[in-house]
């Protein structure tokens, strides 16, 4: 009876998951004060990232200064915080981003009188030679972005620069109605995306799964996987990737 009342679309399987917003719990954390976290991805299910939905409330902040020796990727979703990067303030709302490397310290502020969100992900950072990523920020509206793979309509944008001191990505695909990615994808890098506008069919594994705006999905290595924007609007979405890195024994 309760089965056929409650709508359930979480996936957890070996290789992946899906997380719709229903469902999703907070994880009450010490350094975030009025702020509702919800744990997205951790390395608990295989991922070698860590990935967080925050709303700050009104007045909700970091309590303390964030330098623990991993690199960080903030995303805003809605409403705008306050990033103070080495103590100057930089505002993060509905598509601005910053990338801040292991040696950067960091807090955040929601000075507004409404709820800000945002995407937050960490993960520690493997060295290439003996350079160092630097502090990176932008708004994704100044970002052309690049067809993709010849397809008219599939849009790739790339938040972070294409060098190898980085050793992870985070790009933002839009697809038109009626368009997909060319093929069913099989590789070595974990992919956590969220869905920030529309819908369509993820094939994850062995099937095809609906997926809509709000919704999370953790891609570990080789997992199969493609995506087909089935709705009236287009379907964008987030993703992180782990690159430019050779294999560890």
């Amino acid at each position: 009876m309760i089965g056929s009342v409650l709508e359930e679309r979480a996936v957890v399987k070996r290789g992946y998951t899906i997380l719709p917003s229903v469902g999703l719990c907070e994880s009450p954390l010490p350094n975030y004060k009025e702020a509702s976290v919800k744990i997205l991805a951790a390395p608990v299910i295989g991922a070698d990232f860590a990935e967080y939905l925050i709303d700050f409330r009104p007045g909700g902040k970091t309590v303390k200064p964030i330098q623990d020796g991993l690199e960080y990727f903030i995303y805003g979703l809605r409403g705008k915080v306050r990033l103070d990067v080495t103590s100057e303030p930089r505002p993060v709302g509905p598509g601005d981003f910053a990338y801040l490397p292991p040696n950067v310290a960091f807090s955040i502020l929601n000075e507004s009188k409404e709820v800000a969100s945002v995407l937050l992900l960490k993960r520690p950072y493997i060295p290439f030679e003996k350079e160092s990523p630097p502090f990176v920020s932008g708004d994704e509206a100044s970002i052309a972005g690049d067809i993709y793979m010849g397809l008219e309509g599939v849009i790739l944008k790339k938040l972070i620069p294409a060098d190898p001191a980085f050793d992870m990505a985070m790009n933002i695909f839009t697809f038109q109605p009626g368009t997909a990615l060319p093929v069913i994808e099989t590789h070595i890098m974990q992919h956590g995306v969220y869905m920030l506008q529309g819908q369509g069919v993820y094939y994850l594994g062995e099937r095809w799964y609906q997926v809509k705006e709000g919704d999370f999905i953790w891609m570990g290595n080789f997992t199969p996987q493609s995506f087909y924007c089935t709705g009236r609007i287009p379907a964008r979405y987030i993703y992180y990737k782990d690159i430019n890195r050779d294999v560890t024994f």
